[in-house]
């Protein structure tokens, strides 16, 4: 019997969107379920990263824990693929580049519309901010980028069983999905 291949995700800065198109392959997980098997994900509701096959990542960087969670991922996948707007450049949640990290904080906590008790969080908890988000290429190297936002279903799963088929992944343009 050939050993399935692994699969792991994960999410950082972002919506959840690109698991949510993954999960709209439908039926068609299962013909995956056929080749792989899910590492890290929620699918499994494994936390950590062990070795896999192939890393799908979403979100933008903008905090240590996305970081180091990041980093990990890299480190446990062979090959790391880029997933959505948000890990290509940052997406939406890359809007806070335009102002400094302090005015986004002092505006949202402090200044902002129906703010009471104003103060910013500064919890030793909660995961230290980075001065800006950042896409997952300006962490580590990234193997291939899946764009869209969210990439279709159609997309991933063409993207994937090229992959898993040996095939370098191409996307035509209808499977491209800006929404």
């Amino acid at each position: 019997m050939t050993a399935k291949i692994s699969i792991a995700t994960t999410s950082l800065a972002g919506c959840f969107g690109c698991h949510m198109s993954l999960l709209d392959i439908d039926e068609r997980i299962t013909d995956l379920a056929e080749v792989a098997v899910f590492d890290r994900s929620p699918l499994t509701d494994i936390k950590n990263c062990h070795h896999s096959d192939i890393g799908l990542i979403e979100g933008g960087v903008c905090n240590a824990e996305n970081v180091h969670v990041l980093r990990e991922f890299r480190k446990n996948c062979k090959t790391l693929i880029a997933v959505g707007a948000c890990a290509i450049n940052g997406g939406l949640p890359a809007l806070r580049n335009k102002i400094s990290l302090k005015e986004c904080l002092e505006e949202s906590y402090i200044d902002g519309l129906g703010v009471v008790n104003p103060q910013i969080p500064n919890d030793p908890e909660l995961p230290l901010l980075l001065d800006k988000v950042y896409p997952i290429h300006e962490i580590v190297k990234v193997d291939y980028s899946l764009p869209g936002c969210p990439p279709s279903a159609d997309g991933i799963w063409t993207f994937i069983t090229d992959l898993l088929a040996g095939r370098e992944p191409t996307l035509p343009d209808e499977l491209m999905h800006y929404d």
